[in-house]
């Protein structure tokens, strides 16, 4: 019996108010054939669509096309996902179920239709919640509503970066208000020197795991209060450090509030570090124990997970600043100002140094780590002066590398592509080295053909983009040329990032001559899209945009290398999706994971990289490029100097030869060779499932006071 318009549009909102749906594409494809140009309109978010549609059209699309059947499918899986009884966590996690993982972040990247994210630390946060919700591991994220985000880029004519903020309407979210078990909402309150701090929370789903987003935007907060979760990372320091009382004080309490004791809390970078604190003035008020005694029992099970190898990146706050938003919670944890100073400062002696949160966190907690092997170097190197008394090797920062939700970022050509040739079920799998062996005997056509079809999809994407933008410039040549830009027969790199001066991303442009004589080669072109954002406060980062942009605008390389603006996860998802090769230049060793290249494995392209963060205890020399052999240099230029000339000649000598090496058939076969290597070395290493297990096993257990009855 068929389900009434009614019934199915409900079921439809069901599986839109959890975010589960956006690592499934056979319920992302129902939204796509209901009315595949409303599903672009709303940028991909199923609340706004089914606030724009009726159960009565819902009924009639679905009677037109059959997807009764497709729409009760996808319904009665997520059911079967939220009731399995049987998972990975409950096996070797059961003991966090009722003291779960409290897991703080200033920002979650899960979807391009909640956009409170900036880049790869909340795409990395993102990724964290939906692998601990695939192995059922019992999680709790905690973060910021973001009103307004973090921006939407706009280029002006002069290619100058410009921003635009705009208000999200939460009725067109899948938030709900987080109430107590009397239905009142729940309000957490911070008292400082000024006044009443206060937030209410927001509640959605990602799979089996719950993210609380605290939003200040509330009655009784002062006007300058009611904006501190409008934007992410805006405004001075008295913005951000009122930010992250809100995330760390505000998200204790919002636990103590629902009666949940963390087994473990897990800081994601130091933006929650005064979560410790509360978390030490709970227990000191519980039991009745004095503050040294309580911030050594919290820091058993606090995890501090660091992602910032730049000094300047760590935030610090005035003494002064720190009084007037602490004092009265100082006061409450028994300590004098000098004292509680102290936990924050590396020389605790120095009545001027301001107050560091990552110092906080690492001094609160005793489980922490970098993001990659060589990172937990760097982070070692940086911090050795905390632990004056030990040899910088034994300095207690270990490492996690990094990893991606696969089933998020894989596209849904190539999850097909490994349902017929590696197993059914390789999701459930995909930690396991031998499920990936099977790369192997995938027929080099059908592997190289499900790129192509890829990267022609990324081409007509980046199309779309540019024709956007050239309307809304005038620019009247680009929108009659615009079938001309890009080519899907040349090679297609790729590099997308953050705009800072560190990260390099306009290092290709260092050698005009030598660029303008690859992109132009009748036999063997590339072409090159970019894409990324600078801060709003980066002026040279925004310098390096507009660098990227004049290039562009040069007659011989004119519609061959692109700027794509307003880099988001959807942009994000095309080019890792469709590009042939993935270039990342930053200075070594400043580059603390990057995962976007982990992403590319997934979907046939290649890694050309610099040796630094995950890259360099990836590569092997046959599974991707590397640019130049690891080495560093003093002095800056000559460094960039060096890469640049590594970076040329092995794109001259190996990338491009290789790439334009073809059998009879036009088929890559030395190419296709290097990307099953990558995929099969690499494809389950650097997996997020593996990156959540390994959290589990090493910290979560251990910090929680429990051993694994097994560690497979």
């Amino acid at each position: 019996m068929k389900n009434s318009g009614t019934d199915l549009h409900q079921r439809l909102r069901t599986l839109a108010q959890n975010l589960w749906w956006t690592w499934h594409p056979e319920v992302i494809r129902l939204f796509t054939d209901l009315d595949p140009h409303l599903w672009r309109e709303v940028d991909h978010n199923p609340t706004a669509f089914l606030n724009r549609i009726s159960p009565e059209q819902i009924e009639q699309r679905a009677s037109e096309l059959v997807l009764h059947s497709r729409i009760n499918h996808a319904f009665r899986r997520l059911n079967e996902y939220l009731t399995a009884p049987q998972t990975w966590g409950g096996i070797h996690c059961g003991n966090l179920g009722n003291r779960p993982v409290i897991y703080f972040s200033a920002e979650f990247g899960l979807h391009e239709s909640l956009p409170i994210y900036s880049g790869g630390l909340g795409i990395l946060a993102g990724d964290h919640l939906k692998s601990a919700s695939d192995l059922g591991i019992p999680l709790i994220g905690i973060g910021l509503l973001y009103h307004q985000g973090y921006f939407i880029q706009r280029l002006n004519s002069e290619g100058w970066q410009e921003e635009e903020y705009v208000d999200l309407d939460r009725k067109q979210l899948p938030l709900e208000p987080l109430t107590l078990a009397d239905g009142q909402t729940l309000i957490v309150r911070i008292d400082t020197r000024d006044g009443v701090l206060a937030a209410m929370c927001w509640q959605l789903q990602i799979g089996r795991v719950r993210l609380i987003l605290l939003d200040s935007n509330v009655e009784g907060n002062t006007d300058e209060d009611r904006m501190l979760t409008s934007r992410l990372y805006g405004g001075n320091d008295r913005t951000r450090i009122r930010q992250e009382l809100l995330l760390g004080i505000g998200g204790a309490r919002v636990m103590q509030a629902l009666d949940i004791f963390p087994g473990v809390l897990h800081l994601n970078e130091g933006h929650s570090a005064f979560a410790i604190l509360e978390e030490v003035r709970r227990v000191m008020q519980d039991d009745g124990i004095p503050f040294n005694r309580a911030l050594r029992r919290v820091g058993i099970y606090t995890v501090f997970t660091t992602h910032t190898p730049v000094p300047a990146g760590h935030d610090r706050f005035a003494p002064e600043l720190v009084e007037e938003h602490l004092g009265v919670f100082r006061e409450k944890l028994d300590l004098s100002h000098d004292e509680f100073m102290a936990l924050g400062r590396v020389n605790t002696e120095d009545v001027n140094e301001p107050f560091c949160m990552t110092v906080l966190a690492l001094k609160g907690s005793r489980h922490a780590n970098g993001v990659s092997a060589l990172h937990s170097d760097v982070s070692r190197r940086m911090w050795h002066s905390l632990y004056p008394n030990r040899p910088e090797a034994e300095v207690p920062i270990g490492h996690i590398t990094n990893g991606v939700h696969v089933l998020s970022w894989i596209a849904p050509q190539m999850h097909k592509l490994f349902e017929t040739r590696l197993a059914h079920n390789w999701p459930t799998r995909m930690i396991h080295a031998d499920i990936w062996e099977k790369v192997a005997d995938i027929d080099d056509g059908e592997l190289w053909e499900n790129h192509q079809i890829l990267n022609m999809r990324l081409i007509n994407f980046v199309r779309r983009r540019l024709f956007r933008r050239a309307e809304r410039l005038g620019h009247q040549e680009t929108i009659q040329k615009i079938d001309q830009i890009l080519d899907p027969n040349i090679l297609t790199i790729g590099s997308a990032r953050r705009l800072a001066t560190y990260k390099r991303g306009d290092l290709i442009l260092s050698q005009p001559e030598r660029l303008i004589s690859l992109v132009t080669d009748p036999d063997r072109p590339l072409q090159i899209i970019f894409a990324g954002k600078a801060h709003p406060r980066d002026d040279e980062g925004k310098k390096i945009l507009q660098r990227i942009i004049e290039y562009g605008n040069k007659p011989e390389l004119k519609r061959r290398i692109v700027f794509v603006e307003d880099y988001d996860y959807n942009v994000a998802r095309h080019l890792v999706q469709g590009v042939d090769v993935w270039l990342n230049t930053p200075r070594r060793p400043l580059e603390a994971c990057g995962t976007s290249g982990q992403k590319v494995i997934l979907n046939g392209g290649l890694n050309f990289s610099i040796l630094d963060g995950w890259w360099n205890e990836a590569f092997n020399g046959r599974n991707g490029f590397a640019i130049g052999h690891g080495g560093m240099h003093s002095d800056l230029r000559e460094q960039s100097r060096r890469d640049s000339e590594f970076l040329y000649q092995t794109l001259e000598q190996e990338v491009i030869p290789l790439y334009y090496e073809r059998n009879a058939s036009g088929i890559p076969h030395k190419w296709v060779k290097r990307v099953k290597d990558s995929m099969q070395i690499l494809g389950w290493r650097f997996c997020a499932d593996r990156m959540v297990r390994d959290y589990a096993l090493r910290f979560y257990l251990p910090a929680s006071g429990s051993t694994s009855a097994a560690t497979g």
